[in-house]
Parts: C-alpha cells; sequence; structure tokens
C-alpha cells in the first residue's frame, strides 16, 4: 500500500495534476505554523517521494511525474533553509568586489562550499575581479583573498615544474582551508595542484585542468594538468599578461621551436614598421595599429611573451593571424601610401635595385645609422657603412683647426 501522502483519487481529468502533487500544499505555508514544522514536513514528504519513484514502473508517466515533484520538493526545502532578504548590490570582503547576480536560470555551483547555487531562491554574488561565485550565507566564511590583487602586486608565474614540498609538510592538512586530508581519502580526499605542488581538499580542488606555465617553457607541454581552484582562477587572470621573457628563462627553446623563431622576426618586423606608421596620417586615421590592440605588447618589444601568445603559437593561430597583420602592414607602407614610401631606402653600396625597407627578408640594418641595404651587399662590404663614414668626415669638419692640432 502507497503511503498517504501519495493515497489520492485519480480521474483522468485530473490524474497529471494529483501526480504533480499541486492539489498537497507543499508550497505555501500554513497560516500560523513555523518554519521548523514545516522543514520536518518537507522532508518527510520528500523521503516519501524517494520511496514511490523506487516502487513505480520505470519510465512511467507517474513516475516521471513525480521526479518533477521530488525536484519541487527540494527546491521549497532549501528556500525555507535559505529565504531570500534584501541583500546589497555590492559587497566588497578581502579584496573581493562581490556584485548581486541576477541571473536566475543559469546553474552554478559555490567556491566555497562546492553545492549548487539555485538562482530562483537563492542569492549569490559573483566577484567582479576574480569571478568567485558564492552564496550569500557563505560570504562571511570566505577566507581566501581575491587573487585579481595578486596578480596586480605580484604577476609572476611559479617556473619550478610541480614544486612539491609532501604532505607531511603541510601537517596533512588543506594548503587553503587548512581541513585534514590524507591520500586514501579519511577524512578528505588530498589532491595535488600541478602548478603549486601542494594538496588541496575536495572542496578547495575541484580537478579543473589548466595549461601550466612551467611545462610549457621548459617543456614546451601544453597538456592541461589538474589544479585547485585558487591556481586556476590564478592562471586564468594571468593568461593574456605578457610576463614571459623567454630569452633569459630559456633561450634554448628558440633552437627546437621554429615557430617561435618565426613569430620573433614578425614581431622585430613590426617593430620597425611602427615609426612609419606613427607619422603617417593615413594610417593614423585607418587605425592598422589597433589590429594588434589584443597584443599590446606586439608593437612594444619582441621579447616578452604571454601563456596566451605561446598557446597560439604552439596551436599555429598566432603564426596565421601575425602574418596576415605584416602583410597588411608592409602592404600600406611599400604600396598604397606614398608618404610611407618616400621614407624607403636605396643601397649606397650597389646603388641599384628597388627601394628597401628594414623589414624586408633581404636587407641588413646599420646598427649604428639605420641605413638599409641590400644583405649581399652589406656583407660582402669590408669598408664601413658609407653613411656612418660620411657622419664621421662631417663631425671632424667641424672641429676648429685649434682642437685638431
Amino acid at each position: 500500500e502507497q503511503p498517504e501522502l501519495f493515497n489520492v483519487t485519480r480521474t483522468p481529468s485530473s490524474d497529471r495534476t494529483m501526480d504533480l502533487g499541486l492539489a498537497e500544499d507543499h508550497f505555501s505555508r500554513p497560516v500560523g505554523s513555523l518554519v521548523a514544522s514545516d522543514i520536518e514536513q518537507l522532508k518527510l514528504a520528500i523521503e516519501e517521494c524517494k520511496k514511490l519513484i523506487l516502487e513505480l514502473p520505470e519510465h512511467s508517466e507517474r513516475q516521471k511525474d513525480t521526479v518533477v515533484k521530488l525536484i519541487h520538493l527540494r527546491l521549497k526545502l532549501q528556500e525555507l533553509k535559505d529565504p531570500e532578504e534584501d541583500e546589497p548590490n555590492l559587497r566588497i570582503l578581502l579584496e573581493h568586489r562581490f556584485s548581486k547576480e541576477k541571473s536566475k536560470s543559469v546553474k552554478q555551483t559555490c567556491d566555497k562550499c562546492s553545492t549548487i547555487i539555485w538562482g530562483l531562491i537563492q542569492t549569490w554574488y559573483t566577484c567582479t575581479g576574480c569571478y568567485y561565485r558564492c552564496h550569500s550565507k557563505c560570504m562571511n566564511l570566505i577566507t581566501k583573498p581575491c587573487v585579481r590583487s595578486k596578480v596586480s602586486h605580484q604577476s609572476e608565474y611559479e617556473l619550478s615544474i610541480c614544486p612539491e614540498i609532501g604532505l607531511d609538510r603541510q601537517d596533512y592538512r588543506c594548503a587553503e582551508c587548512r581541513s585534514p586530508v590524507s591520500l586514501r581519502g579519511v577524512p578528505s580526499e588530498a589532491r595535488q595542484c600541478d602548478y603549486t605542488g601542494q594538496y588541496y581538499c575536495s572542496t578547495c580542488h575541484w580537478n579543473d585542468t589548466a595549461v601550466i606555465p612551467a611545462r610549457v617553457i621548459h617543456n614546451w607541454e601544453f597538456e592541461p594538468r589538474k589544479v585547485c581552484r585558487s591556481s586556476m582562477r590564478y592562471l586564468t587572470l594571468m593568461i593574456p599578461r605578457p610576463v614571459l621573457k623567454l630569452k633569459e628563462i630559456n633561450p634554448l627553446l628558440f633552437n627546437f621551436v621554429e615557430e617561435l623563431v618565426e613569430i620573433r622576426k614578425l614581431r622585430q618586423d613590426i617593430l620597425l614598421m611602427k615609426p612609419y606608421f606613427i607619422t603617417c596620417k593615413e594610417a593614423m586615421e585607418a587605425r592598422l595599429l589597433l589590429q594588434l590592440q589584443d597584443r599590446q605588447h606586439f608593437v612594444e618589444n619582441d621579447d616578452m611573451y604571454s601563456l596566451q601568445d605561446l598557446i597560439d603559437i604552439s596551436t599555429g593561430r598566432l603564426s596565421c593571424s601575425l602574418t596576415e597583420i605584416h602583410t597588411t602592414f608592409a602592404k600600406h607602407i611599400k604600396l598604397d601610401c606614398e608618404r610611407c614610401q618616400a621614407k624607403g631606402f636605396v643601397c649606397e653600396l650597389c646603388k641599384e635595385g628597388d627601394i628597401l625597407f628594414p623589414f624586408d627578408s633581404h636587407t641588413s640594418v646599420c646598427h649604428d645609422c639605420s641605413a638599409v641595404f641590400h644583405r649581399d651587399c652589406y656583407y660582402d662590404n669590408s669598408t664601413t657603412c658609407p653613411k656612418c663614414t660620411r657622419f664621421t668626415e662631417r663631425k671632424q669638419d667641424d672641429i676648429p683647426e685649434e682642437k685638431k692640432a
């Protein structure tokens, strides 16, 4: 015999309505009743619902309707446990800037308690800096500062590969919340973060994966590894920042990765093109340099890389996009703009050939005066640069006879 909770008279017209339990008013609080009694009644109803689901024929319409009812009962229970109150739209805590979320349909997970955020009935916040999400009720339990402040004050990566210190050095506690952990999973499973090398509990480590900068720089390895939540947020914020100076960290990488050499040459060419654009009215109006607005460091230097740059180099995406931009820039200078063409060079060693530009592949540039020559002419010439020679002679002519004596 079924429990009384579901023992209702069924008619064809009311069959589906009664199965959903809408005839039983679990969704409004009786006048004068206590919240505690409501919660107990809902818990009993949920248990009865579970039993009925197991007893009903699998995939039957009544079983499906009972599942829907179970969901509604659980939502109501959660609402009574965590009643919505008037919450401020902005809250600041441990350098987090929490903004009250208005989305009700998106399913999220609380970064503090690791349970689901039911947007329909619960108030929740997201940090605008590091995107930390949590229930309103969990905010006073947060102990981890916003990682954006760390990014702002300490923009550097851990460059040792998984620098493990051992669980004993952590006193068998989570590196973040200090709750007890062990490799046996009692009382909580110890999960290692491949970025920090430390161990975390399952609340602070959700088995998220990320590309590890140290493995990229030392091994040119891009396989995502498991990291804790705080490392995941830090790496996400750091990925577009150009903080990696490869020629100092691992200069040998350029000997083994041909794509890096290609990208370095393209970047060097773009830096040589930049003076043409900042003195050209047409280029400024066309905003040509804005094609690199997502990689601003490409128009500032040729040796700093972001982790995103290296990922895009490995996939070939950066080579394609940068080659296309390089072609557009060169076309403007050499073909489209008469002002830029007028700033070209004639090889003073052979005085033959077309107009030369410092970013042409077959040219060489004098390091002292920036004059441009055919590469073959420059290296075959045993004398000094003609332009530098003229400068030297001119300086000597300007020196008074008394000083020469």
